[in-house]
């Protein structure tokens, strides 16, 4: 009987320590805020662009708070916009939890999306949304370093839409890239995930 009663209470202590250790490391590992997991993902890093009012800036100008970053371009018809929309609305829900993020589009079409149209187009979301052009080749690196794709989908010389990839990357100033939104996550979910992290941190 003693050795049954040891035994269980062997078990037991086992048990506690097993459930400790797996609600230990899954609260303080990378994914414990996200439903995306994106552990070990190269996203992100250098790049210089140009911003609404014509100055060339680098990531490091970019990113000094949290930032939502998503690639897109202006005369998008459907996705952009609502992405863009959502990421705002994650923005403004966090400043009311007193979170101060950064919501950033980059196109990937700077043919047609120059410094002053992307600073115009990003006023109809947030003042405090970011719009960054410059050259092909700056766009190119810039879009390389996140691993967007892009190409064109027609070649209508002036009103041709564009293929690219739909995420937006949470980035943080000192830490660089931490996870990834898809296109079916709520404006709340978002904000709950970055506010997560942000108190993590």
């Amino acid at each position: 009987m003693r050795r049954l009663t040891a035994i269980l209470a062997g078990t037991t202590t086992l048990a506690l320590l097993g459930v400790t250790y797996l609600v230990t490391v899954v609260q303080s590992g990378p994914n414990y805020c996200f439903t995306s997991s994106a552990t070990g993902a190269d996203i992100g890093g250098p790049f210089t662009l140009v911003n609404g009012v014509g100055q060339t800036v680098t990531d490091g100008d970019v990113i000094t708070e949290p930032a939502l970053i998503y690639f897109g371009y202006s005369f998008c018809p459907d996705v952009c916009p609502i992405d863009n929309a959502r990421n705002a609305q994650a923005v403004d829900l966090l400043a009311l939890a007193g979170h101060s993020v950064t919501p950033v589009f980059i196109t990937i079409d700077p043919a047609r999306d120059t410094p002053e149209v992307m600073g115009g187009y990003v006023q109809n979301f947030s003042d405090k949304m970011i719009g960054l052009s410059g050259s092909a080749a700056q766009v190119k690196a810039a879009a390389d370093a996140y691993r967007v794709f892009y190409s064109k989908a027609d070649d209508d010389p002036e009103y041709y839409l564009m293929n690219h990839s739909v995420f937006t990357y949470l980035m943080m100033p000192d830490t660089g890239f931490t996870s990834f939104f898809r296109r079916d996550e709520s404006p709340q979910q978002v904000a709950d995930q970055v506010a997560c992290t942000i108190s993590a941190s």
